[in-house]
C-alpha cells in the first residue's frame, strides 16, 4: 500500500523538480549576445618608434578598446612581431593600412604643429587599422572626420556609426571571414 501511494505521488514530484529547474533556467541571467560571445580579436601595436606620442597612442588604443568589443587593441610583447607599427615623423598623419587589422602609422608632426590634438589623432589613425575609411568633410561627432572637423575638435572617440562598422567588420573576420589585404594609404 505503501509504494503504491510512493508511486501515484512520484510523477508529480517529477513534475515538480521539471518545473523549478526549467523556471531557474529562464530566471537565470541572460548571456552576452551571440557576436559577443566568441573571443575579441587581437591587434597588437608597436609603439616604441611613436616618440613623445606614445601616451596619445596608449589612449586612443584605450578609447577603442572600451568602444568594441570584436576587437583589442593591445601593446606587442618584448620580441613579439606586432600587427601595427607606430612611427613619429615630421609629416601630416596618415596611415598605410595592409588589411584588417595591419599595416603603420606614421604620427606625423606637422598636424600637432598645427594644433590638433594627439589624443584625436590616434584614435583616427587606429580607425584606419580597424577598416575606417575618412569621412570628410565631417563634423566633430564623426572621429573619422579627420582634420575636417578643425584644430578646435578635440573628440577621440568613434560615433556609434563607426563602432557598429569595426564590430561588424570584425565579427566576420571572427566567424571565419578573411580580411582584404590590399594595401591602401590613408593621408589625415
Amino acid at each position: 500500500m505503501r509504494s503504491s501511494t510512493f508511486i501515484r505521488a512520484l510523477p508529480a514530484a517529477v513534475t515538480a523538480v521539471l518545473a523549478l529547474t526549467a523556471g531557474q533556467a529562464v530566471a537565470a541571467p541572460a548571456s552576452a549576445p551571440a557576436e559577443h560571445t566568441a573571443a575579441a580579436r587581437t591587434v597588437t601595436y608597436d609603439a616604441s618608434g611613436a616618440a613623445e606620442f606614445k601616451d596619445a597612442v596608449a589612449k586612443g588604443a584605450a578609447i577603442w578598446n572600451a568602444s568594441v568589443v570584436n576587437v583589442q587593441l593591445k601593446p606587442a610583447a618584448s620580441g613579439q612581431r606586432a600587427n601595427v607599427r607606430i612611427i613619429a615623423d615630421n609629416g601630416w598623419p596618415r596611415t598605410l593600412s595592409t588589411g584588417l587589422g595591419s599595416g603603420t602609422i606614421y604620427f606625423g608632426r606637422e598636424a600637432v604643429d598645427e594644433g590638433y590634438n594627439t589624443v584625436r589623432i590616434s584614435s583616427h589613425e587606429l580607425g584606419h587599422i580597424l577598416g575606417l575609411p575618412d569621412m570628410k568633410p565631417g563634423p566633430c561627432s564623426s572621429l573619422m572626420s579627420g582634420s575636417t572637423a578643425g584644430v578646435s575638435c578635440t573628440n577621440p572617440n568613434p560615433n556609434a556609426a563607426e563602432k557598429a562598422e569595426v564590430e561588424d567588420s570584425f565579427g566576420l573576420v571572427g566567424a571565419g571571414a578573411t580580411a582584404a589585404a590590399t594595401p591602401r594609404m590613408y593621408r589625415d
